[in-house]
């Protein structure tokens, strides 16, 4: 085995272990939905939207998925229950695709953006420096030159934590004094990453909700900011939402999208929960596509995403 298929099966297993928790209690609430049953029926199919809903999907996603699992029935007259996993599998991968969620398979930029620019957003306590961190260091090893932006100059543990993940992995951290206006780091950054032939800058904000407005005139003054010094930035607007908190994470999202255009997602914590269906409700409610998963504490366990190995290891069954 080459070491592409080497690093291919880890990700894998990663994947499958991450998943785990989610995956017992989907196939626990499957189990129970089919029992005594030989094909899908009305009961079937509600008992199904009873386990989606309870594994986070969302009530709207949910509501969707046994609509098209109802035309299906409809269409081939008998579908088994036996059938049923594997029917979830194609819908659900047809709902990521239809919200533009790409199956990633390595760490490459569009080369016309040098560099590219990922402005990251989320509430404190998701996981989004870290997240930053972890990102850093697969662009990184991918062969990218990163700088990082401490634009999170509201807490002093922000800006240092950031610092402390730029020398772990070894890459450029712009910064300023606490306090410090974030458009002013974001400029820095963007000046410094562009006269050092940067591939990819990523750049941390203030992770606050409580002032809409104020967040919202504070992104748009950074990216306002960020155009002065390259016309396209950002180039991407990435919200970073902590996995575990199931519905709370839902209300999150619509909470930034309503400030600001959010263009990709990362689901952070997936490894501790059993909440993983709330990649799928989210993506399908924001029409936002999910870009990264975190899967664990190690440096290597954020992955870009990929729906169909993401739905394959959501439905596979370990007899």
């Amino acid at each position: 085995m080459g070491i592409f298929g080497l690093f291919n099966k880890k990700k894998k297993e990663t994947l499958n272990q991450g998943l785990e928790k989610t995956k017992q209690s989907v196939f626990s609430k499957l189990s129970r939905a089919v029992a005594g049953k030989s094909k899908v029926d009305d009961e079937v199919l509600d008992n199904l939207e009873e386990v989606l809903v309870t594994s986070d999907v969302g009530v709207g996603t949910t509501l969707k998925i046994i609509e098209r699992i109802e035309e299906r029935v409809a269409r081939d007259k008998y579908v088994s229950t036996a059938e049923l996993n594997s029917i979830l599998r194609d819908e659900i991968a047809a709902l990521l695709a239809e919200n533009n969620t790409e199956d990633h398979e390595n760490w490459d930029l569009p080369a016309d953006h040098q560099p590219y620019v990922i402005l990251v957003v989320g509430v404190n306590g998701v996981g989004k420096t870290t997240t930053i961190g972890k990102l850093a260091y697969q662009f990184k090893a991918s062969g990218k030159k990163v700088f990082l932006g401490a634009a999170d100059t509201y807490r002093a543990a922000a800006v240092d934590q950031i610092k402390i993940w730029g020398e772990r992995v070894g890459v450029p951290v712009v910064s300023q004094q606490m306090g410090a206006d974030p458009a002013s780091v974001a400029f820095d950054t963007l000046q410094s990453a562009k006269a050092n032939g940067a591939d990819v800058v990523l750049i941390d904000t203030a992770g606050r909700l409580h002032n809409k407005v104020g967040l919202m005139n504070e992104l748009k003054k950074i990216k306002d900011v960020m155009k002065k010094v390259l016309p396209q930035a950002p180039d991407e607007v990435l919200l970073v939402l902590d996995g575990s908190t199931g519905q709370n994470a839902f209300e999150q999202a619509k909470q930034f999208s309503a400030v600001t255009q959010i263009t990709s997602l990362a689901i952070t914590k997936l490894d501790g929960t059993a909440k993983g269906g709330v990649v799928i409700g989210i993506s399908d409610q924001l029409k936002v596509p999910v870009k990264y998963i975190g899967l664990g504490e190690q440096m290597d366990d954020l992955q870009l995403f990929n729906r169909r190995e993401f739905v394959d290891s959501l439905f596979q069954h370990e007899s």
